[in-house]
């Protein structure tokens, strides 16, 4: 059930089979969510952290108008929400994208993690700070690349990020979101989105139909972004 899990932890550094057996053995409770549905609510205390299985998810905020802005895209392999771990209250809301599937983690269980594996507790600490270096990637589309970077930037780094959870096939992966929720990612107005999605698709670097991007010309595609996966931090070394 949690092999996403295990491919993105590893992907950084060998995980032993007493690690692996000791996460399997923490994430056995699961629940499946409808696209829509809040997985954590924004002022929640959740008793666990929540890793998602299968399925797209996102950070939220919602301004007092009624907007909202997304803050981060959680893909299959991310713990959505470690940081509730030591924060306790979210100041933020996690809503499914599409179907999903998640485990959770009782923060008991974690606490007793970072007491007794400290190689583990790393790796867990390492997720976390990855999730901050994908933020800070976030805030430099938003204030100083243009659209058309961003939307390219953005399907750069899901591509990536998917290819290390086996969820891409070939040069295509699987994109539920609606243009309401990616002009929500990219806070700008559906109307702009659709103009900067033209463009892009002039250029042939990518293709977005049913659900599915391909990425036709990649090399196109990371030099309009200008596109360095290095903050992903997908090295596998000692830790």
């Amino acid at each position: 059930m949690i092999e996403a899990l295990l491919l993105n932890l590893g992907s950084r550094d060998v995980l032993s089979a007493e690690e692996e057996n000791l996460l399997r053995s923490i994430l056995v409770k699961d629940r499946h969510f409808v696209a829509g549905e809040d997985i954590v609510p924004e002022g929640s205390r959740p008793p666990y952290s929540t890793l998602l299985i299968d399925g797209f998810a996102a950070r939220y905020k919602v301004m007092a108008d009624g907007s909202r802005q997304i803050t981060a895209l959680h893909v299959a392999g991310d713990f959505v929400d470690l940081h509730a771990f030591p924060v306790k209250k979210m100041d933020h809301g996690i809503v499914a994208l599409s179907a999903c599937h998640v485990a959770f983690a009782d923060h008991a269980d974690l606490r007793a993690i970072t007491e007794r594996m400290p190689h583990l507790t790393r790796l867990l600490w390492l997720d976390t700070l990855v999730d901050g270096a994908i933020h800070r990637e976030w805030i430099v589309a938003m204030g100083r690349r243009s659209k058309r970077a961003h939307i390219a930037h953005l399907v750069c780094e899901l591509f990536v990020r998917l290819q290390v959870v086996k969820r891409t096939r070939g040069e295509s992966f699987q994109f539920p979101l609606t243009q309401i929720e990616m002009a929500d990612v990219l806070g700008v107005s559906v109307v702009h989105l659709n103009k900067t999605l033209q463009a892009l698709r002039r250029e042939g670097v990518f293709t977005w139909e049913n659900r599915t991007i391909t990425i036709v010309d990649w090399e196109r595609l990371q030099e309009i972004a200008e596109f360095d996966p290095a903050y992903l931090n997908i090295v596998k070394e000692p830790r």
